[in-house]
């Protein structure tokens, strides 16, 4: 078997401005099976041995992509697959441990994985994590870490799932299943401990299917396709593919995942399925908002994120994903779905032509948030007060259900987005522009016009903070001017992707000239019990919150300004204003 060449599979997409929906290749459809039964699919199981020193024994590989020869074990994981063993022959048990899923994948792959999922055969994985707590007590170490995650099948999450950590690894462990199905519903009836073999065929995949058999150094293929499918480049689901997205919905995602980290090619029959009705209907209604939202994170920030979502548009997933609102306005376009995926597609394209490695990976996440959703950035839905609410807000809370944090900062970056767009002509040519419209919102008034600039751009990086660079990129989007949500904005033809590159790095460098690159980290020169002071008040309130303004202001006005000439300046001012009054 020849070694696989990974970094093939891993390079970024070409570095097209536009983002084409294109359809994987075609490649004939899998093989299926209507029952996971032993009896009828023994024939097709593989099984690699591997001696003391890990070479394998047998080994037959077409030439498309190239897996590892052995499964080289970690210092850690020989030290964890010791001490389960050893669990094992203390009790005298007759359990057969097999490491479950991607982690055989990856090895094989020649990639690390953390990820360890240990499947037992004879008992629950809580049974088990208490013989290993107790075998560790009778050797003078300590468990760590332990928890038992219920099983909940209305959510199609059908195993118990015992956890611990070992060596600083967290592992978990279930048991193998066999399960029996009424005729009108996927949850089971009845759940039965199964054989591996059994098991292996109500996976996700034929390439997340593999076992590796901790007690015999072996790697199981029990499906027959797992290694071959993985050497092809295929995702392929074990058994026909409508069972088994109607067995769990959430098994799209995972597919779509998987084909586009990997860019491997989906199976015709697989994405028949996955568009069906029936399962977009049993993903709606069956995984919870946090499953999915988990599912989509992974994507985002993954090395394929772009063709991951268009997975998602072509199989006509999206609106089950990323819902929105009963109602909004303003309404949006027809196509704004499509939209979608182009603004994502320019946003990674654009980041990897400045450089992904100016952005974190917070960063680089959001911003690729910020661009997917570009097109709802003026939608807003009132909510159960009659306010009106972000629809960018709804998708990350009600319909991924992640944090509140990550959909502020999507909006705020949609916002700082637009205040760029009229400050870029200024930071580009040096000169100065209208500011009439900031002057109230920003206590302008009274600074002269050759500090306005900095000013402005103080207050939004003040706003923004770290992830103004990721403002600044999805500003390039609608760049030279807001143009709305059509391919228009991004037609490569008029605003090609250098020249976009180029106004971003002109506006980065105009930032750091003004010495504003970490401004919101400046402190008043003025506190709230100096201004009030000055006012003669005796508590806080909107005036004192202008003043802080006023103040702010002035200090980017006057970069070299000290606390007394601050507040000599706040004096004036106030006499005067009070003079008029």
């Amino acid at each position: 078997m020849r070694a696989i060449n990974l970094q093939s599979l891993l390079l970024p997409p070409s570095l097209r401005f536009f983002s084409t929906l294109s359809s994987p290749r075609p490649f004939l459809p899998c093989r299926s099976f209507s029952s996971p039964r032993a009896s009828r699919c023994r024939s097709r199981a593989t099984v690699i041995r591997f001696s003391s020193c890990g070479a394998m024994a047998t080994a037959s590989a077409p030439p498309s992509v190239r897996l590892r020869d052995t499964i080289e074990l970690t210092g850690k994981e020989r030290q964890i697959f010791d001490r389960l063993l050893a669990t094992v022959r203390h009790f005298n048990l007759p359990t057969q441990l097999r490491v479950a899923g991607g982690w055989v994948r990856d090895k094989l792959l020649g990639k690390d994985c953390y990820d360890i999922d240990i499947a037992l055969d004879d008992m629950m994985g809580s049974k088990f994590v208490d013989k290993v707590t107790e075998y560790l007590a009778s050797t003078g170490e300590e468990a760590q870490g332990l928890a038992v995650i219920p099983s909940n099948p209305d959510q199609s999450k059908h195993l118990e799932t015992a956890r611990m950590r070992l060596y600083d690894v967290w592992i978990d462990f279930v048991n193998l299943r066999s399960e029996k199905y009424s005729e009108n519903s996927r949850i089971p009836t009845q759940m039965d401990f199964g054989t591996a073999e059994e098991d292996a065929y109500r996976r996700d995949l034929t390439i997340n299917s593999m076992f590796y058999n901790i007690n015999t150094s072996s790697v199981e293929d029990l499906t027959g396709r797992g290694i071959e499918d993985l050497k092809s480049g295929r995702i392929v689901t074990p058994l026909p593919p409508k069972e088994t997205f109607l067995d769990d919905p959430l098994r799209v995602l995972r597919a779509i995942r998987f084909g586009a980290r990997f860019r491997f090619t989906l199976d015709e029959e697989l994405k028949k399925a996955a568009a069906a009705d029936d399962v977009r209907d049993a993903l709606a209604a069956k995984i919870s908002k946090e499953r999915i939202g988990t599912e989509i994170d992974l994507m985002i920030s993954g090395n394929e994120p772009v063709k991951a979502v268009e997975y998602i548009y072509d199989l006509q997933l999206f609106s089950v994903v990323f819902g929105l609102p009963p109602d909004y306005e303003p309404a949006l376009p027809d196509d704004c779905n499509r939209f979608c995926v182009t603004y994502l597609g320019a946003g990674w394209n654009l980041l990897h032509s400045i450089g992904s490695s100016v952005f974190n990976d917070d960063q680089r996440r959001l911003a690729l948030y910020a661009a997917l959703f570009f097109p709802f950035r003026k939608a807003t839905y009132k909510d159960n007060k009659a306010k009106k609410i972000p629809v960018v807000n709804y998708i990350f809370r009600n319909s991924l259900k992640r944090k509140a944090s990550d959909a502020e900062m999507v909006i705020g970056v949609h916002s700082a987005a637009e205040r760029f767009l009229k400050l870029i002509p200024s930071l580009e040519s040096d000169r100065e522009c209208d500011f009439d419209e900031l002057d109230l919102n920003n206590g302008l008034g009274g600074i002269p016009a050759s500090s306005k600039l900095r000013v402005s751009v103080g207050f939004l990086l003040r706003d923004i903070k770290d992830f103004w660079r990721v403002a600044l990129l999805i500003s390039m989007l609608s760049y030279p001017s807001d143009v709305g949500c059509s391919e228009d904005s991004l037609d490569n033809s008029k605003h090609p992707i250098e020249k976009r590159r180029e106004a971003f790095k002109v506006v980065e460098d105009a930032i750091f000239r003004l010495g504003l690159e970490k401004v919101w980290e400046a402190k008043p020169l003025l506190n709230g019990k100096e201004i009030m002071s000055v006012l003669q008040l005796k508590a806080g309130g909107p005036l004192v919150r202008e003043w802080q303004q006023r103040i702010l202001a002035w200090q980017l006005a006057n970069p070299s300004g000290t606390a007394e000439e601050c507040l000599d300046w706040m004096r004036e001012t106030h006499q005067k204003r009070v003079k008029l009054e």
